[in-house]
């Protein structure tokens, strides 16, 4: 496999000692930094905080339909969401063990797994910051035990854990019996000093150093935990910690919350929905003269994409963009988080593209109808042997010259991480003789979340890496080359290219 000019799939890291981020640096970047140049492999833990320091504090939205009509799971449902920013003094924390030992009394474990599972795919996944994605991550590449510790449950926590990729989680042990929770605390609640002894006592179970260790923490509540490793740091700090980190001269990472939308971002999700529209129609309009299907598809897709972003207020900015002409036709993959994804690739790829999407999109009352009209291939996931079939055609259409814009992953994911890669896309590569041109996406599930149809204002990154020829590729054996390309890609989210060039879309 060749990556020409793409550079190591593991950029190399900054030398020893004290790394200071550059003048006008933010703080994120100034801690990932830090953690580039500090101590290495698992003797050294990243301890993070749940509520305010992982997931934005946030008030939980109108109960869902499914949940209404079930009066049990809406009780459930409102405990598990409405303490999930965390608690601030003690009797906040006890009022929520009260409710959760009355209400939770009975219930079979695996029905609270289980919705605390859905709630976090319906809502909670949104609340996730970034910020500390980025930092788990950067902690993993360096080697370091990471750690999730909450006061709360693991019917909370370990849906985003496990999202996260975070192995360790410490939280308060609901007491169960035949399965069945008996409406009491196992053991001792992990509030203020006992979540840090929990701490403790894994770091002693592991040998872990916990003076060359980071701890990541936002609340007073929270201040033995932050005291407990050698690198405290302060997230979206109270003016208690606030003062401790500043007596101390602790860092303090500003993580921006997550919030509901706004009659603004209504607005212009109406804006931008309107441009879709009117660009679309324009787009067509524009060529139906020349009563050629390729040139109305490309004409709508450019008019579109145009009017989209001018509609919502979103900026795109592009680094790479040599690349998505040349080499032509090519097999286009991008990590997938947002029904916006499809307008920033059609501006940033411009013409002489289509793509490969789920059945269900062709029924889709607005995308249906224009993905047919640019020959978009849709494919059932659920029948793998007809997903295989229904790729055939799409072999002949990169031959005959027209380019292929794929998700690999298959499925929009919830936060940045970039999921597995199916295989199709690199097959379809392999006959057809064409080039995969990687591209990632930076910041479109801020700009429009998963489950949601609401555009926010914001900028959209994107980077377009140099093609890979996989001509050489044995189709038998792509498992380790297709996780390479997976993992160039998700290292592009640690090590972003700068400078990215603004997209003419702006001026």
């Amino acid at each position: 496999m060749t990556h020409p000019a793409s550079g190591d799939l593991h950029p190399p890291l900054p030398g020893a000692g004290i790394t200071r981020a550059a003048p006008g640096a933010t703080d994120i970047e100034a801690a990932v930094a830090a953690i580039r140049s500090g101590p290495r492999g698992p003797r050294v833990a990243a301890v993070f905080d749940f509520g305010g320091t992982v997931v934005a504090g946030f008030d939980p939205p109108g109960l869902l339909p499914r949940l209404a009509r079930r009066p049990a799971a809406r009780a459930l449902a409102t405990s598990l969401l409405s303490s999930i920013r965390g608690a601030r003094s003690e009797g906040e924390y006890e009022r929520f063990l009260q409710q959760a030992m009355y209400t939770w009394a009975g219930v079979p474990e695996h029905t609270l797994a289980e919705l605390g599972a859905e709630l976090f795919q319906r809502t909670v996944h949104g609340h996730l910051f970034p910020e500390a994605w980025r930092l788990v991550r950067e902690h993993e590449t360096a080697g370091h035990t990471v750690l999730l510790v909450s006061s709360l449950t693991r019917y909370q926590v370990q849906p985003v854990a496990d999202e996260l990729g975070i192995a360790h989680v410490l939280c308060t042990t609901m007491s169960v019996q035949d399965g069945v929770l008996t409406g009491h605390v196992a053991g001792k609640p992990l509030w203020r000093n006992g979540k840090a002894d929990a701490v403790r006592r894994f770091a002693a179970a592991r040998d872990i150093d916990l003076g060359e260790s980071w701890v990541y923490a936002d609340s007073a509540a929270d201040l033995p935990l932050l005291q407990v490793a050698g690198r405290p740091t302060a997230v979206n700090p109270d003016p208690r910690v606030v003062l401790e980190a500043t007596e101390k001269d602790w860092p303090v990472l500003h993580f921006r919350p997550r919030r509901t939308p706004r009659t603004g971002d209504y607005l212009r999700t109406f804006g931008a929905f309107g441009g879709l529209i009117g660009g679309a129609l324009f787009g067509v309009a524009a060529k139906a003269a020349t009563k050629k299907r390729r040139q109305m598809a490309d004409s709508m897709l450019v008019h579109a994409a145009d009017s989209t972003l001018r509609g919502s207020g979103v900026r795109v900015r592009v680094s790479g963009r040599e690349h998505t002409r040349a080499p032509r036709p090519a097999v286009f993959i991008f990590n997938h988080q947002s029904q916006f994804d499809i307008i920033v690739l059609a501006e940033v790829l411009d013409t002489g593209f289509t793509g490969v999407a789920k059945k269900e999109v062709a029924n889709n009352p607005v995308f249906g109808p224009l993905m047919r009209l640019v020959e978009v291939t849709f494919i059932d996931r659920t029948d793998k042997i007809a997903a295989r079939a229904a790729l055939a055609p799409v072999v002949e259409t990169l031959r005959g010259g027209l380019s292929v814009v794929i998700a690999p992953e298959g499925t929009r994911s919830l936060t940045p991480r970039i999921g597995p890669f199916k295989k199709g896309a690199f097959h379809i590569a392999l006959q057809a003789g064409a080039p995969i041109i990687p591209v990632v996406i930076r910041n479109a599930g801020e700009i429009a979340w998963r489950n949601s149809a609401v555009v926010r204002k914001g900028v959209v990154d994107v980077a377009v890496l140099p093609p890979i020829d996989v001509s050489t590729w044995d189709p038998t054996a792509m498992d380790t080359q297709i996780e390479a390309v997976r993992t160039l890609m998700q290292n592009t989210l640690l090590n972003w290219p700068e400078p990215p060039a603004v997209s003419q879309r702006d001026n």
